[in-house]
């Protein structure tokens, strides 16, 4: 079985090194069956985009980049089943060119199928729920090296699964609900004054398909606001010049101000397939060398306008640290360890310069600041808090728990990271 050693150290970033001898590449699931069946600790590495160690051990690491790639579509139940260490530009760029879209994308196209749902990772839009719940079924093997499928409408516990943190197994293939293609059109406003968006907040977020706010947290305007416009047959529609008390952008615009927008998804309103707008970033592109750390809090939309003013009086302490925060909106679900169980809520992400030490110095500040409404970090991120914190925010934590001990009673899917986020008691 193909080993890589140490030629993959760290992650994207470069802020997280791996523990483990070597990183595995099994070219089928059988191979990937026998290796967890002999492995006393197992994780599965995706494509190296979370900035913590939740993908680490010092056991067996297994990357899925080398299984089978194919994409099947079902258009008469509008899904489709791709491997989980697919990327969702490469599953973008197959289902748009066979006339077929995701309802969403986060803002790299990059990042694994696999890991992205595992950590509940988004996109934006008030009406739409992130990536994990678009997954209507897992294949994945199981703790005794065991290959098993659990759907949505078989599997009484199934929003349990597709947000597992890896906890449960290694997740071969995916099956996501699919729906015809549309296009997007994307408009940037610049300098919105944080007292007109504050003041209406619902306005702003529902003015498009999926918006995005740009900020350092300093002074009185919001610095860019991204507008994804669902396009329907008509075409694009005619934007004003001020929206909101921000001016439209002249020229493509990069989230931090003063980078060149090249490798940015197409702006100023020309309209395109879902695929090549609703991310921020371009397929063909990585928006920077990775050199950097980030943090995101996940908070219920009821406290929105109070958590992004407390965010907003911690200017002080995170600006200097920061690169660049991007508030989003995501809709309620059902998934057990979702950001977003059981609420409609606001992502606070904050992309902080790649200073391990000084920003974990911050963040207990931060989640001081956001306790009162209830925040839950993003599994993926940079966060302080442990179990006993993170317990009393997830309504089925408790029962995520015993379904693991259940799966995987001799902890073979956990590793440091988890036992203190999730199963220390």
């Amino acid at each position: 079985m193909p080993v890589q050693q140490r030629t993959v150290e760290s992650n994207w970033a470069g802020n997280h090194h791996y523990g483990a001898a070597g990183i595995h590449h099994p070219e089928s699931e059988d191979e990937l069956a026998a290796l967890v069946a002999g492995s006393a600790r197992v994780r599965a590495l995706g494509s190296r985009h979370s900035f913590n160690a939740i993908a680490d051990t010092a056991g067996t690491l297994v990357c899925l980049d080398r299984l089978p790639a194919a994409i099947t579509i079902d258009e008469e139940s509008l899904t489709a089943t791709v491997g989980a260490g697919a990327t969702y530009g490469t599953v973008a760029t197959e289902l748009a060119g066979r006339g077929f879209a995701l309802h969403n994308l986060a803002s790299l196209p990059h990042i694994s199928v696999g890991g992205a749902i595992a950590t509940a990772t988004h996109g934006s839009g008030d009406g739409n729920g992130n990536l994990a719940t678009a997954v209507v079924g897992l294949r994945f093997v199981d703790a005794a090296g065991r290959v098993r499928t659990v759907g949505r409408s078989t599997t009484a516990d199934f929003p349990a699964y597709v947000v597992g943190l890896g906890a449960l197994g290694v997740v071969t293939e995916v099956t996501l609900r699919i729906e015809p293609l549309f296009t997007v059109a994307q408009h940037v406003y610049l300098d919105l004054p944080w007292d007109q968006v504050l003041a209406d907040l619902d306005s702003v977020t529902s003015a498009a398909y999926s918006v995005s706010l740009f900020t350092d947290w300093r002074g009185e305007t919001v610095g860019q606001a991204w507008f994804k416009e669902r396009v329907g047959g008509a075409g694009p529609a005619a934007w004003p010049a001020p929206l909101f008390g921000g001016t439209a952008a002249g020229q493509p615009m990069h989230p931090l101000p003063g980078v060149s927008a090249e490798n940015c998804t197409e702006q100023r309103g020309v309209e395109g397939p879902w695929s090549d707008r609703l991310a921020h970033f371009r397929m063909d592109y990585l928006p920077s060398n990775g050199d950097e750390i980030q943090s995101e809090y996940l908070v219920g939309r009821g406290h929105a306008v109070a958590a992004i003013t407390a965010m907003r009086a911690l200017s002080d302490t995170i600006s200097p640290l920061l690169l660049v925060s991007e508030i989003r909106t995501i809709a309620a679900d059902d998934l057990w360890l979702s950001g977003n169980y059981g609420r409609d809520g606001i992502g606070l992400h904050l992309t902080w310069k790649r200073d391990q030490g000084a920003v974990e110095a911050v963040l207990p500040a931060i989640e001081a600041a956001l306790a009162p409404f209830a925040a839950r970090p993003h599994w993926g991120k940079v966060f302080a808090a442990g179990a006993a914190e993170l317990a009393p925010l997830y309504p089925k934590f408790a029962d995520f728990k015993a379904l693991a001990a259940r799966l995987d009673p001799a902890g073979k899917f956990r590793n440091d990271f988890l036992d203190r986020t999730v199963f220390a008691e």
